[in-house]
């Protein structure tokens, strides 16, 4: 127990700077333990930074006649010169402790990385090589590619890499995240364009779709998607057995960054080219949801048609599930017409489905439930689904919606009860949805007992729901000329400025947004409007120093919201860092 104690005090004041207090217990540890070498590097360390240069050399140059850990202490030695400036004299050192893996190649590691500890680089590399020398089954490569990274030497490093890879000596994923440390998003960036070079010439000497899978990774990290696509076409058509899995993953990644015509061309080659039916018709619901982007009668039209023939082709069955609850969203949400998309998830309940094909169903009827204002039919489906799956994330997102449609019912209470038990969610999304909406109903039921404004905020959120934005947004305007002053101020002024930004009225938007950063910077919603402003002038006006301003106040004021990785990942990408 003595002994831990010293350990720990000692560790204690050296990382808190104090080494004058720490070397009293290192001396200690040392003298009881003086085969421990973490004991004895501790106390040098103490000695080199009270600039006790002579009493850290006399230790070592006594450690070193005992002969243990002989070559390491070495190297202590010459960093000991190296802190009093002596170059000469460290280097001496340095090279016996190189000459010392002649005598046992298996030095070799422990050797270079203590040179690797020291920005030893020349070193390192040299106690590497010799060692693989000595004994050719030591193979330390994968450690000198990482050395010729960090010396800047990225061809070098590079090609190290690529040759690991050939001979079987890494895998990729380990080669990926290594190199993941020296490219960028910019394709124009130096070290972007060698890595290309040196797989586009791999590609050449030799066919393996190794290559191309690399080059693949590389324009996904540049969000070039369609050279992304060529190589996932090139793997494709010649990988035995190969699944549509790759090429969906890009499609989806390319959607996501609103590269939309690439997009389209992914989802059209798998729904053309691959054998499966099921991911035919992911393709195809894909390549539907991308013409809803932008609607008009006679789209909506073609789609109603598009979707009546995938259902004469595939039936109704569990393993479609997706396309009726596609078709039933659609003719919901886009075509106002919720009574026979009630009456198709009704019919899908009747299939022979697991726990969660019901669970997926039985939310989606909820949602629409909601959508046709039949509150309580609602809340019977997404309490079922709470209670088969509690612990969840399903079940979770099923409770965050009773409580959801209680508040727009008007029952605040049993929402309030509902959203405190999910403040701790597993899902942070989950979570972070219930502590707002859980705050809207606290914040504004204190001060009105009649929750006159708070009820029209909830009629208001519905409108939103309903598609009915106008009618939202005017809404939102009641409350914000009849409640000034009062707590929903901030709330409304929000969902109002996303709502005006789904209309693409982006000058009110932006006027909103800037109301709650001037007015509520204290308040709960400052860093909602924060990062809405940083991404409204980052992605459509196109003014990235204001965007930049808006992310850096998350940044320094907000570090506990749920916006701040975000924020902090875009204010670097502004500033021209490299982004991994």
């Amino acid at each position: 127990m003595a002994l831990a104690q010293d350990d720990f005090l000692a560790k204690q004041y050296f990382n808190d700077g104090a080494f004058d207090k720490a070397v009293v217990f290192y001396e200690k540890l040392v003298e009881k333990n003086p085969r421990r070498s973490d004991y004895s590097e501790g106390l040098v360390a103490c000695y080199q930074q009270l600039e006790r240069y002579s009493e850290a050399e006399a230790f070592l140059l006594e450690k070193i006649k005992k002969g243990n850990t002989y070559p390491v202490f070495l190297i202590e030695l010459g960093h000991n010169h190296t802190l009093q400036n002596n170059t000469e004299k460290a280097s001496e050192y340095y090279d016996k402790a190189l000459a010392g893996i002649e005598e046992n190649p298996n030095y070799g590691y422990s050797i270079a990385l203590r040179f690797q500890s020291y920005s030893l680089l020349d070193y390192a590399l040299s106690a590497y090589k010799k060692s693989m020398e000595l004994n050719p089954k030591l193979d330390y490569n994968y450690q000198m590619a990482r050395i010729y990274g960090e010396q800047g030497n990225i061809d070098k490093m590079y090609n190290s890499y690529m040759n690991l890879l050939m001979n079987g000596k890494t895998s990729k994923s380990n080669v990926l995240r290594s190199i993941d440390d020296f490219i960028s998003s910019d394709p124009e960036n130096e070290n972007n364009i060698k890595l290309k070079k040196v797989l586009l010439q791999h590609a050449q000497q030799d066919p393996d779709l190794l290559w191309n899978d690399l080059l693949s990774w590389l324009f996904v990290q540049q969000k070039q998607y369609n050279s992304a696509f060529r190589q996932e076409k090139a793997i494709f058509k010649r990988m035995e057995g190969s699944t549509v899995q790759r090429l969906d993953n890009l499609g989806n990644l390319a959607l996501n960054d609103n590269e939309i015509e690439t997009a389209r061309s992914i989802f059209e080659y798998i729904a053309e080219k691959s054998t499966d039916e099921i991911a035919r018709l992911n393709a195809q619901l894909n390549l539907i949801d991308i013409e809803m982007m932008d609607l008009d009668q006679r789209k909506l039209n073609s789609i109603d048609e598009q979707f009546k023939t995938l259902i004469a082709t595939h039936g109704y069955k569990g393993q479609t599930l997706q396309l009726q609850i596609a078709y039933a969203n659609f003719l919901t949400f886009k075509k106002n017409n919720p009574e026979p998309a009630i009456d198709i998830l009704k019919n899908c309940l009747k299939l022979p489905l697991n726990a969660r094909g019901k669970a997926y169903v039985k939310l989606a009827l909820g949602d629409i439930l909601v959508f046709d204002k039949k509150f309580n039919q609602a809340l019977i489906y997404f309490s079922q689904v709470q209670k088969s799956l509690k612990n969840d994330v399903l079940g979770q997102n099923a409770r965050f919606k009773v409580a959801q449609t209680s508040f727009y019912k008007g029952d605040f209470d049993w929402a309030l009860t509902q959203l405190k038990v999910l403040r701790s969610s597993t899902s942070q999304l989950i979570a972070n949805d219930a502590m707002q909406l859980s705050l809207l109903i606290a914040d504004n039921s204190l001060e009105d007992s009649t929750k006159t404004a708070l009820k029209k905020y909830a009629r208001a959120d519905l409108l939103a729901y309903q598609n009915k934005t106008q009618e939202a947004i005017s809404t939102l305007n009641d409350i914000l000329l009849n409640h000034k002053g009062e707590k929903i101020e901030d709330e409304a002024l929000l969902k109002q400025g996303q709502l005006l930004e789904s209309i693409k009225d982006y000058e009110a938007a932006k006027f909103n947004y800037q109301k709650i950063t001037e007015f509520y910077t204290n308040d709960i919603l400052a860093d909602d409007a924060f990062f809405a402003l940083g991404e409204l002038y980052r992605n459509v006006l196109n003014e990235p120093e204001k965007a930049k301003a808006q992310y850096e106040k998350i940044i320094y004021n907000y570090q506990d919201s749920y916006y701040f990785p975000q924020a902090r990942k875009n204010f670097r990408m502004l500033r021209g860092d490299s982004i991994n």
